[in-house]
């Protein structure tokens, strides 16, 4: 499901916001560049509270962050609705005990952790990140929540990338998205 762009007037103020640069980091791919729109205070606040308005009543007790930019958006949104924000990151950066999920990328394998015991089973938790594209970063942080226990509600991500189907990969779990780019 995405935000119904022709009735909300923010939604233009957030896609205009958000800078298209070509051939980065490497030849042939149009990185979908957010800190444009973090420059905006009104276009990121209107982002913050667009998924705000979403998920403000629906018990949702864990806001999970991917590493990086969904530590950007994941924090607020927690605080707004009274969810505690866990962060989910790359191997070496978290202290402490973690469990690890392993993924495929479209170009190479990553892992994401997160610290045993942040999440506890039967919480409702939500995915954040900045942006969906093959949705192998989700999936991974969908499986983590999930074997500790944890229902997940749906994922959100500020920008989609629908060419290349990572919707599809999400096991049938709702996703939100703003802005659709093609």
């Amino acid at each position: 499901m995405s935000a119904d762009k022709d009735e909300d007037p923010r939604m233009y103020g957030i896609k205009s916001r958000i800078r298209v640069v070509p051939d980065f980091p490497k030849p042939g791919i149009m990185f979908q560049d957010i800190t444009t729109l973090l420059l905006d205070s009104k276009a990121f606040k209107d982002t913050i509270d667009l998924f705000v308005e979403r998920y403000k009543d629906r018990n949702i007790s864990v806001v999970a962050g991917i590493e990086a930019r969904g530590f950007i958006f994941g924090p607020p949104i927690a605080l707004a609705i009274g969810a505690k924000f866990v962060p989910l990151r790359k191997p070496g950066k978290l202290p402490g005990e973690v469990i690890s999920e392993d993924y495929v990328l479209e170009y190479g394998k990553d892992c994401l952790q997160m610290h045993i015991g942040a999440v506890q089973p039967e919480e409702r938790a939500l995915v954040v990140d900045d942006l969906i594209a093959t949705g192998g970063t989700l999936c991974a942080a969908m499986n983590l929540l999930e074997r500790v226990g944890a229902e997940v509600v749906e994922c959100a991500c500020v920008i989609e990338l629908p060419d290349l189907k990572g919707r599809e990969r999400l096991k049938g779990k709702p996703l939100y998205v703003l802005v659709e780019s093609h």
